[in-house]
């Protein structure tokens, strides 16, 4: 300001171009990069259980060695965790074997490592059980003791064979009471299938689907009412939705969120 004032006074009765000042622009800042295990997250399109089941045993790991980075780390230290699961926790076999699917996957799809072959690990040992089977009066003795939203989802379970998570994710467009049908979409594997709808669960389930329809426009009413959309159909598809197709089957289970 002082260089252009002296300019101004200087040059007092004539007319000259004011010579234009630059102030300093700031330092570029480089976008933060994302945390380590949100870019396990988002590594790879796996189904909300595993990336939260991978994400939770990369934490007792970096936990494990006194919060070091597992880049600083590799096939000791690897080692020494999964052996300290089954010696001294005394995990099951899957679950040392889920814990190193989990590590082994932060190494070579998120940090671009190959930890090489783990040959010092104690492998927790595997029972060999017989798996229980009930039989047709004990399951519908378990059957008669629900009702409500509990019996249809313990039915659909039962006799369509969906995964939990799959019930509770279960849309309404997805129904086919026509065809008898469901169709399951992004299954383990992230696969669509389409299995089988009950006879004996078709009424009760209309009925509550007329219900949650009830619920759904109310909350339409009161600015709410909202779906969630997967992956970039969020981003496609700005709107909300408003119509009931889209919508869970259960107001209070079937839009299980995935974050």
């Amino acid at each position: 300001m002082r260089q252009l004032q002296a300019y101004c006074d200087a040059s007092w009765g004539r007319t000259l171009p004011v010579p234009v000042i630059h102030e300093p622009e700031e330092p570029y800042k480089p976008a933060a990069k994302p945390r380590l295990l949100d870019q396990v997250r988002h590594a790879r399109h796996y189904s909300y259980r595993t990336e939260e089941a991978y994400v939770g045993w990369i934490r007792r790991y970096i936990l494990f060695h006194g919060k070091r980075h597992p880049a600083e780390m590799g096939k000791p230290e690897i080692e020494q965790f999964l052996t300290a699961l089954a010696v001294k926790r005394r995990v099951a076999a899957s679950t040392q074997n889920q814990a190193l699917a989990g590590i082994l996957f932060l190494y070579k799809d998120v940090l671009g490592k190959d930890p090489g072959w783990l040959d010092d690990v104690v492998r927790a040992k595997r029972p060999q059980r017989l798996p229980v089977v009930l039989t047709r009066p004990e399951v519908e003795a378990l059957l008669s003791a629900l009702d409500g939203v509990s019996w249809i989802m313990a039915m659909l379970l039962y006799g369509s064979g969906l995964r939990l998570m799959e019930c509770l994710r279960l849309r309404v467009k997805d129904i086919e009471f026509t065809r008898h049908e469901i169709l399951v979409r992004e299954s383990k594997g992230n696969k669509d299938r389409v299995t089988m709808l009950p006879g004996a669960v078709e009424d009760p389930l209309r009925v509550h689907l007329d219900r949650v329809r009830g619920v759904h426009e109310r909350d339409l009413k009161s600015g709410l009412g909202r779906v969630q959309l997967p992956d970039a159909l969020a981003r496609k598809y700005p709107t909300p939705i408003a119509n009931g197709v889209g919508s869970g089957s259960s107001p209070h289970h079937g839009s299980a969120p995935r974050r």
